[in-house]
Formats: structure tokens, sequence, C-alpha cells
């Protein structure tokens, strides 16, 4: 039997599903795999959601743990993430239930937008993600250089 451990998903493109009237959100089908046996979803910065693979979600926080309890920026990091923080599992259709809180923080809507981003996914309201991405996209090409020196 393989013992290797398996790499980190990743998450790529842009999708649009819509919250249910009990907050439910279908996964889109391209993710279900890698979230079938249990997700995190918690806050985000910027006002989204993160949604990561319950392997990814612990290999985060064994980071976070790592940090000082005597540095103030850390501790005030973990307590907005983690209090935030709600354990769920997929049904059988592929949906997942968005609590509440976490609802509200992001100010989702019907129509979400749901971004792969790499080791997580991200949830946002769809009107929120247009105009972060109209304000963000134009500085793009700047960025990269500052940002990921020397990767492109």
């Amino acid at each position: 039997m393989d013992e290797t451990p398996r790499s980190a998903p990743l998450f790529l493109g842009t999708h649009q599903p819509r919250l249910d009237d009990k907050g439910r959100l279908f996964l889109p089908a391209k993710f279900r795999d890698d979230l079938a046996d249990g997700l995190v979803i918690t806050r985000g910065q910027e006002r989204c959601l993160y949604v990561f693979p319950d392997p990814e979600f612990t290999r985060l926080y064994e980071q976070m743990r790592q940090a000082p309890v005597t540095s103030k920026a850390a501790r005030d990091y973990q307590r907005v993430f983690l209090s935030g923080a709600s354990n769920e599992k997929p049904d059988k259709q592929g949906r997942v239930t968005v609590p509440p809180h976490l609802r509200e923080y992001a100010g989702l809507t019907r129509d979400c937008v749901v971004i792969g981003a790499g080791a997580r996914l991200e949830v946002w309201d769809a009107a929120a993600w247009t105009s972060y991405l109209a304000d963000r996209e134009g500085a793009f090409s700047d960025l990269s250089e500052e940002v990921l020196p020397g990767l492109i």
C-alpha cells in the first residue's frame, strides 16, 4: 500500500453557484472530490470566506501554533480566524451549509462567486467580487514583480 502523502489540491477557476433558501451552497463539481471528506469555512480577508479541505486547514493551524502566544498580532489574527471557523461536510448533492454568521460576515446574497485560490477556495458575494476585481485588476500587472520577484 502506497503511503506517500498526498499533496494539497490545487483549486483554480471562477464559478458562480447560488445559495439556496437554507444557506447551502453547491460546491463546484470539479472541487467536490477534494472536499468530500470534510472542510473548514472561516472568515477570509477582504470580507470573503476561505474554504479549506480538512488536511490543509490542519496544516495551516499547525503553522499558526508556532507563533508565540506573547505576540499580540498573532493572538488577534488567530482569534478572528479561528473563532469564525466551522467544520462542514458536503451532502450527497455536493452542497455545504454556510453558517449564518459567516454569510453575514461576507455579505452573501443568493448570487455567489467561488474562486480557486490555490490551496483554498474563496466565496464572495457576486457584487463584492465584481467590485473587488474591477478595483484590483488594473494594478495586477504592476504588482507582479513586487509581490513575486523573478516569477514571470
